[in-house]
């Protein structure tokens, strides 16, 4: 059973009694953060009546729009995060990225966080981070812009935006992780596209694109009717 309902924001995209995947907003944080305004775990009261419960089953940078795991039941949660922590779950992402990606590519970047008092925090390849790797395929592109599809084979923070940003075509609307104010500027064409995790009872769910990146996904060649 799938739909808006009439009490959450957003899109339903996956429902039963132990789960659900939801279409996250871009914008809209997954938790409360310390400015304050609203977040998907304010909606939790609405989505299961139970004592207990629910819970994230994983995150999304705010910015980041489309599927969004979260359990109802803590021993689904604890199935989900094992997913998760054992490369088990398949995470597929589309972006519109800045200039011409090849074909296809394999990023295999360890990252580790650095922080300063001037920038704050973000993410950097470092041989002594953790180990990630992203596997890339070019969808189209207007000779611009490229539509992307990332593979995240593991869950590192920022992981599509920095390693897309390594391969020199950093993700449209990404501030952090790129040097190109155009590019950096409106908000960040990045959707988790795809979502599956092989449970007992499977859990799978894809999100349509954001109103935001439908204007460059067209350009690059995308068709609604198709995907």
């Amino acid at each position: 059973m799938t739909g808006l309902s009439p009490a959450l924001p957003f899109e339903t995209l996956y429902e039963s009694n132990q789960a659900l995947i939801i279409n996250k907003p871009a914008g809209l944080p997954v938790h409360p953060g310390p400015k304050g305004g609203p977040s998907v775990e304010d909606w939790f009261p609405l989505m299961s009546r139970r004592k207990h419960g629910p819970w994230l089953a994983h995150r999304l940078d705010a910015d980041t729009a489309g599927c969004l795991a979260i359990a109802l039941r803590k021993q689904t949660l604890l199935a989900m995060q094992a997913c998760f922590s054992q490369g088990r779950a398949r995470k597929v992402y589309w972006a519109i990225v800045q200039g011409v990606t090849p074909e296809t590519a394999e990023i295999d970047e360890p990252l580790k966080k650095i922080s300063s008092r001037s920038e704050g925090w973000k993410m950097c390849a470092a041989p002594d981070g953790q180990n990630a790797r992203t596997t890339l395929k070019r969808l189209g592109t207007d000779g611009v812009c490229s539509w992307v599809e990332l593979t995240l084979h593991t869950g590192r923070t920022h992981q599509a935006r920095i390693h897309c940003a390594l391969l020199g075509t950093p993700i449209k609307g990404d501030p952090i992780y790129t040097e190109n104010k155009n590019t950096g500027s409106g908000p960040l064409h990045l959707l988790s596209r795809e979502l599956s995790l092989p449970l007992p009872a499977p859990i799978a769910a894809v999100a349509p694109p954001p109103p935001h990146m439908e204007a460059a996904l067209r350009r690059c060649g995308y068709h609604p009717q198709t995907g």
